[in-house]
């Protein structure tokens, strides 16, 4: 894969794809830690003399502008961050996009209005994507892939555009990459693996190759109810995906055949009742053990008890990979688990890769220091579906061909 060392962009029109998505309330950006991935790369474009055009999506639009998922509040985000000002395009490819970009002099930024707003961007249909990629491969003369969260996504932007363009993969895809080698290859051991979120079924394919590859597969949020279930204990009103049951046992069998530690809570924090994660309204939390979850009792958090137990099997990992929170962390009364899981990593001298989504949420609002942590992805699914073994489309098109 080539990096933008490999690429003469003094004076040319430079298109980075970035992942720009980040959540928004009322038009405020709630946390702009994906922004600040994508500043390095654009400085060093724009400090080389490139004219600097960048691009991403953000939100789920329908393949037409929506207001509510404007890139606007993040190019005034961006300037502030790059110390530089960013101009705003108003659409994809259309009059403003070309104006904006024609406008550019070397070392000048400029951002797009969110690519989503196209339905050519996320098509299944090759020629409609293909035809989408035609026009923004008109914008520019060089590609630069600097979207990791995005790069498991065959989008125009993403998979398309680089065969039309000399390209090459910007300096977050290049670290990101590196860092993911590192967790599959030659890996540092012990190896620990903590997996929280919410359902099962979205991690299924990670542990099915885990278990090949770690020693320790540490289990929480509300996917532990299902492996609760699994071992024949009941969960009360917790969550629980019963279709998954039958997987769940079958990777437990084959964890234990393969010498695979499985840990999974000995006691969990409920309520009867779902949080207010607006008004964080105390929620008269309850904490039971794992085994005698009451029935209408809905499991929130991994316990007191739980923390140590899962503080003392990372301390002393030489590797740990965590993604997902082990509650829901958003509400302070079932936070303390996902804290004691960060603050576990910061305690332990392995190499510690916080996964993207919502576990590098968790690090910000819960107040922790990022650069504490051995490295914190930017994108949750990509990462977990390059440790499945999955081929991402935009790492593909990134590597497929000599760049110029």
């Amino acid at each position: 894969m080539k990096t933008i060392d490999d690429l003469e962009v003094a004076g040319a029109r430079v298109f980075v794809r970035a992942d720009l998505n980040v959540p928004l309330s009322g038009g405020t950006i709630t946390d702009d830690g994906r922004i600040r991935a994508a500043v390095p790369t654009i400085t060093r474009l724009a400090e080389a003399g490139a004219k600097v055009i960048v691009a991403s999506h953000l939100g789920r639009p329908k393949g037409a502008p929506d207001p509510q998922y404007s890139l606007a509040p993040v190019a005034e985000r961006l300037g502030e961050l790059l110390g530089r000002p960013v101009a705003f395009a108003s659409d994809t490819v259309g009059d403003s996009a070309r104006a904006t970009v024609a406008a550019l002099a070397d070392g000048q930024v400029a951002l797009l209005e969110n690519l989503r707003f196209n339905a050519g961007e996320t098509s299944k249909d090759a020629a409609e994507r293909g035809a989408f990629a035609d026009r923004l491969a008109e914008l520019a003369d060089r590609y630069v892939g600097d979207g990791f969260g995005a790069v498991h996504r065959r989008h125009a932007s993403v998979f398309d555009l680089p065969a039309r363009l000399p390209h090459a993969a910007g300096g977050l895809i290049a670290t990101e990459v590196g860092v993911l080698r590192q967790l599959t290859e030659d890996v540092a051991r012990p190896y620990a693996v903590v997996l929280g979120g919410a359902k099962v079924s979205d991690k299924l394919g990670v542990i099915d190759n885990l278990l090949q590859k770690a020693d320790r597969i540490i289990i929480g949020g509300g996917m532990l109810f299902t492996f609760l279930k699994a071992q024949g204990h009941e969960v009360g009103a917790s969550l629980l995906q019963e279709d998954q049951i039958p997987a769940v046992q079958e990777y437990l069998r084959r964890a234990q055949e393969r010498g695979v530690e499985f840990v999974l809570p000995v006691d969990v924090v409920g309520a009867t009742a779902f949080p207010d994660l607006k008004t964080k309204a105390p929620a008269d939390p309850v904490t039971v053990p794992a085994d005698a979850i009451p029935e209408g009792l809905i499991g929130l958090d991994i316990g007191p008890e739980s923390r140590k137990l899962y503080a003392a099997k990372l301390a002393d990992a030489a590797t740990v990979f965590w993604n997902g929170p082990m509650g829901v962390f958003e509400h302070p009364d079932f936070a303390e688990g996902t804290r004691a899981v960060a603050q576990a990593l910061l305690d332990s001298p392995a190499f510690t890769v916080v996964g993207g989504g919502d576990s590098a949420a968790a690090v910000r609002l819960l107040g922790f220091d990022e650069s504490a942590f051995g490295h914190i992805s930017t994108g949750g699914g990509a990462s977990l579906e390059y440790l499945e073994g999955k081929e991402l489309p935009g790492l593909a098109a990134l590597s497929d061909e000599e760049t110029a």
